[in-house]
Order: structure tokens, then C-alpha cells, then sequence
């Protein structure tokens, strides 16, 4: 069966439209008008090797507050469709691959940055937010002086998107950055390790390919 979604959520702030192929190729087409969130969902879709058109009009001239956000809940929507009974999964995401001898935790690097994600679609929405407060008003610009409010990202949009995600998926989800300096690199570290976490919890495991990976029979 493919596990695909399409979601069109519109609200008095914001319209998404959105496709997803969880068993894609990471392939992307993303337009939110702020243009470093396009970026993140962009890696989002190659590194959880997943298929992912979002196109999204929001109130950007008051903020990107609300695009981020409902964003992340229209995503979180498309994932608990297209993953419908999740029969056969493995449910536990982890950013890392087990089967690797030489990885031994949870871990995703990008330059001086180190962040953990791990994931359960557990069907019980709860976000863990860690090591990340001293940044929560960091602007992500270039040249912050010289761009108007659409174009920026501040730091703090990224828990919105998460949050939104994790409520609308109906998931688990724990999100760390044990540490870290330049903005864009956590957050697009953040990205990357979700990814990976999300593309391991969504896979199948042959073992189990008839059954719910719960002793309840039901996520």
C-alpha cells in the first residue's frame, strides 16, 4: 500500500497545500515565502529520503510565527494519514542507523554543532525541547540590518514547527542540541537529525509486516 498524504489546511493566517510520499526518493518542491524555512524542509525531505510538495501563503508581512506552525501541523496531519494503522513499522526512530557497528548512539553532527532526535509514533503527542534556550531570540540573517520581517527566521520558530508537528502526528518526539554556536547550523542540524529519526520510525521491519508494533494492537 503507499503511504501517501494530501492535506489542504487553510485558516484565517495561513494556506497549505501539501503532498507527501513517505516512501519516496527525496525529492522536494517547498514554497512558504520565508526562505531559510524552505531550505530546512527541503533537507528534511532528502535526508528522510521522502517525497514532499508544500506551498504555503501565510500573514509573513506580521510574522513568520504562523507559517512555521501550521506548516508543522499540516505535516504532522499528512504523516498520521499516510501512515494509517502503522502496521509493520518500527515505530522507534532513532538518528542513526543501528545496523551500523560504528554508531553506538543517537547522534547527528554538522560542524560545530551535535544534535540527538529520537522518535515514537506512539499515537501520544509530547515534544522534548533540550539544550536549546540560550538561543531562542537569535535572529537567522545574513544581514538582519537589511531585510524586512518576512525574510527572517528567528530561532524560536524552529520549537513552533516541532511542536505543531508532535501534536498533529500524535507522537513522541525528543529533540537535543548538546551543543553548538551559529544559528543556522542548529537549526539545520535539528532538520537533519529529524529526518533521520523519522525515516528509520517509518520503515518497515520484515519481521513484523502483518502486525502493529504495540501490545495494546493499536498506535
Amino acid at each position: 500500500m503507499r503511504r501517501i498524504a494530501q492535506i489542504d489546511r487553510k485558516t484565517g493566517e495561513t494556506h497549505v497545500k501539501l503532498s507527501l510520499n513517505i516512501d519516496g526518493r527525496g525529492e522536494y518542491q517547498n514554497a512558504t515565502g520565508i526562505a531559510f524555512f524552505d531550505h530546512m524542509l527541503d533537507l528534511l525531505a532528502r535526508h528522510a529520503v521522502l517525497d514532499l510538495e508544500l506551498h504555503c501563503q501565510g500573514d509573513i508581512e506580521v510574522d513568520g510565527h504562523h507559517t512555521v506552525e501550521d506548516c508543522g501541523i499540516a505535516l504532522g496531519e499528512a504523516f498520521l494519514d499516510a501512515l494509517g494503522n502503522k502496521e509493520g513499522i518500527r515505530r522507534y526512530g532513532f538518528a542513526f542507523d543501528p545496523r551500523n557497528p560504528f554508531t553506538g548512539e543517537a547522534y547527528v553532527p554538522m560542524d560545530e554543532c551535535l544534535a540527538r532526535c529520537v522518535i515514537d509514533f506512539s499515537g501520544r503527542p509530547y515534544l522534548v525541547w533540550k539544550g536549546m534556550d540560550s538561543m531562542a531570540y537569535r535572529i537567522l540573517s545574513p544581514e538582519e540590518q537589511n531585510q524586512d520581517m518576512s525574510s527572517r527566521f528567528r530561532f524560536g520558530l524552529a520549537r513552533e514547527f516541532f511542536q505543531g508537528f508532535t501534536n498533529a502526528a500524535k507522537c513522541n518526539l525528543h529533540l537535543e542540541l548538546l551543543y553548538g554556536e551559529e544559528p543556522h547550523h542548529v537549526v539545520e542540524v535539528l532538520f537533519k537529525a529529524f529526518a533521520k529519526a523519522v525515516d528509520f520510525a517509518c520503515s518497515h521491519d520484515p519481521r513484523i509486516q502483518d502486525q502493529i508494533p504495540s501490545t495494546k494492537g493499536k498506535l
